[in-house]
């Protein structure tokens, strides 16, 4: 495939729909281009307890997405990301590339070789699009969840640090405004 200078979101959506390998493309407002590997099952059970907690909750399915792309908004373009899970507000409009106006929260589950995407370049960009939450899944003995919470216009500040496990006792209405 022949790679255009600046890959654009449509770009990005041709190319994941190309992918048969299951492979995520996503971009940096900046035009950083990023290529995730497909989930392992670990990931895939996580997200699935994650996904299973929040609608047993009462959380409307059409709330809560699994690997849907959003719209990262930056100061030149938009680039695109694609949670593994986010949560809404209310059920966003049929789309590829989501409008951040109504999302609560994403969710990454990191995986071996995306720390510092997940830690640092994805936690940058969400709070600079004004994302209320970000929560962090590490793949740790104890699959650690960290709580971020923006605390300021671009800035999120870490709300609490728990294991999964711990986690999907409480009541997401514990966490989410």
């Amino acid at each position: 495939m022949h790679m255009p200078a600046m890959v654009t979101l449509d770009d990005l959506a041709a190319m994941n729909a190309a992918d048969h390998n299951g492979h995520r493309y996503e971009t940096s407002p900046e035009g950083v281009l990023s290529v995730m590997p497909p989930a392992d099952s670990e990931h895939a059970q996580i997200a699935s307890r994650i996904f299973a907690w929040l609608i047993m909750a009462g959380w409307p399915a059409e709330q809560v997405l699994q690997a849907a792309g959003i719209r990262v908004p930056g100061p030149g373009r938009d680039g695109g990301r694609i949670p593994d899970l986010s949560v809404w507000s209310k059920a966003p409009p049929r789309g590829v590339w989501l409008a951040v106006t109504e999302l609560l929260l994403v969710i990454e589950i990191v995986s071996p070789g995306s720390e510092a995407m997940d830690e640092v370049t994805k936690r940058s960009e969400y709070s600079s699009a004004a994302i209320p939450q970000y929560w962090v899944v590490d793949r740790d003995d104890a699959q650690t969840v960290t709580l971020y919470q923006l605390s300021s216009e671009t800035v999120y500040a870490e709300r609490a640090k728990m294991p999964l496990a711990w986690l999907l006792q409480t009541s997401p209405s514990d966490h989410l405004d």
